[in-house]
């Protein structure tokens, strides 16, 4: 199954949300397979958003993401990427759709309560960013034959 990462933003934790999202997570059918709550510093903030580090507009999004601890997640299923990407919304809140997270609980392209890693290879180093290996955990999750047909379990 495909890992991906999620991080729950300060304004998701400071506006009592983190339960919320999770279980809306949990109820399209993921398995949450690490979860920790950290404070953010200024070297993984420059290796998570590398892409725009260079930026004028990145010291207000670093600011932004130091205001309080975040919530790491990490989440597997089948094409976890994708979906859960789909389940976020648009980063764009006020242009996300109803029934999305961030069309649900934001209004804002900073303040939109959710990471999502963009794409598989992307994952692959978001996750290993935020966890070590022995922070990620496999078990059985009951249900599962009601989630996936059998040809879709690997």
């Amino acid at each position: 199954m495909e890992k991906t990462l999620v991080l729950l933003k300060p304004d998701a934790l400071s506006r009592n949300l983190i339960g919320e999202i999770t279980k809306r997570l949990e109820q399209k059918g993921l398995k949450l397979i690490g979860m920790k709550m950290m404070q953010l510093d200024e070297n993984i903030l420059k290796k998570h958003y590398s892409h725009i580090a260079d930026k004028p507009f990145f010291p207000g999004i670093a600011n932004f993401m130091q205001k309080t601890p975040v919530i790491a997640q990490c989440w597997s299923g089948k094409e976890a990427v994708a979906v859960i990407r789909q389940l976020c919304g648009i980063t764009n809140a006020r242009e996300a759709l109803p029934g999305t997270i961030r069309g649900d609980f934001s209004m804002s392209i900073q303040c939109n309560v959710i990471h999502a890693s963009e794409d598989f290879a992307i994952a692959k180093e978001e996750v290993k960013r935020f966890f070590k290996e022995e922070e990620l955990f496999e078990y059985d999750k009951l249900g599962l034959e009601y989630t996936y047909s059998s040809d879709e379990r690997e």
